[in-house]
């Protein structure tokens, strides 16, 4: 079996394949023959001993992968050989085989393929909580995303309009705000070229915007927070550009504004009911067709450590998916 392992703290370029023995599922677990699996943030950062989670080296990066379970552990009765999955893990999918336990596993509904499937839980779930549960966004508010052509971005894009928002897609490209546009933003803003705070005082006729999601921070948080509205909610999400930002706190205060968090993983584990309904819904409106998610590349898991540097250099639009 071919693994993706980070055997030292470090870039993606330090990652290595390796030929690992099959592991063997244990009590309430499955194993998975790896079809897809999604890259996300959290994979950059964890190879470097910069995530919240640190496991023990050595260990393979990915959080999220959709693939076909031909083994199952004692006690599990929701699954059996053969069944198509999606697995939500902290890390370990970047192999061809892997573990996960039974209740971090979910069917794949109708005809979604394995990429997709791959990319869907972690960028519209983080998203979808965000939205809802964190900003409890209204319809005919205006949202203000950041990194919006990213996975993450982009999905907030997606589900912002589908919620009934006005939205406002910032990125650092004319190519990314094109692929921002065709996914539902009302208007869009290059901070690459454009004065963030000017440009959205602009759009709002001085109002400012209701939301703000980022998961960029660093140099882009601060006119972000000042082109915000009064009552409005600025959402951490990551860090994407690099530097934590540190934010003046009378911001808020003059503003009535709100900086709230947003840690999807952990959302999963503390509040597990209500993040089952927050995915039946997504999967309810992907089957509908208002959910589509966008791959712009994929890489065989022997080129792994690419797709990881592909999103550390924020080149990647939408999802990254690497395959078995």
């Amino acid at each position: 079996m071919k693994a993706l392992v980070c055997v030292e703290h470090g870039p993606p370029e330090k990652l290595v394949v390796q030929d690992l023995p099959s592991p063997e599922p244990g009590k309430g677990e499955v194993r998975i023959a790896m079809k897809a699996a999604g890259v996300n943030f959290p994979d950059a950062l964890i190879i470097q001993n910069l995530y919240q989670f640190k496991p023990s080296l050595p260990f393979s990066p990915g959080g999220e992968a959709a693939g076909v379970v031909d083994a199952v552990g004692e006690g599990v009765t929701r699954f059996k050989v053969g069944d198509k999955v999606i697995a939500m893990l902290g890390n370990g999918a970047f192999r061809e085989q892997f573990l996960a336990d039974e209740s971090r596993v979910m069917p794949i509904e109708g005809d979604m393929a394995f990429d997709t499937a791959a990319g869907f839980t972690m960028t519209y779930g983080t998203s979808h909580h965000a939205l809802k549960q964190r900003a409890r966004l209204q319809p005919g508010e205006t949202l203000l995303v950041l990194g919006a052509a990213g996975g993450v971005g982009l999905a907030a894009v997606e589900l912002g309009k589908l919620m009934g928002a006005r939205v406002i897609a910032a990125a650092s490209s004319d190519e990314k705000l094109a692929l921002c546009r065709e996914y539902g933003a009302d208007e869009t803003i290059n901070y690459s070229q454009e004065d963030l705070k000017e440009r959205v005082k602009e759009l709002t006729n001085g109002k400012g915007v209701d939301v703000i999601y980022d998961p960029v921070g660093d140099k882009y948080a601060e006119p972000a927070f000042r082109s915000i509205g009064w009552n409005g909610r600025y959402l951490v999400v990551g860090f994407a550009a690099g530097e934590i930002p540190r934010l003046p706190l009378n911001l808020p205060l003059i503003k009535g504004a709100s900086i709230v968090g947003v840690f999807w993983g952990a959302f999963t584990v503390h509040e597990r009911k209500l993040h089952q309904e927050n995915m039946r819904e997504l999967i309810g409106w992907f089957g509908e067709g208002k959910l589509k998610p966008h791959i712009s590349a994929h890489f065989p898991l022997e080129r792994g450590a690419e797709a990881i540097r592909l999103l550390m250099d924020r080149q990647a639009k939408g999802k990254v998916i690497i395959t078995a």
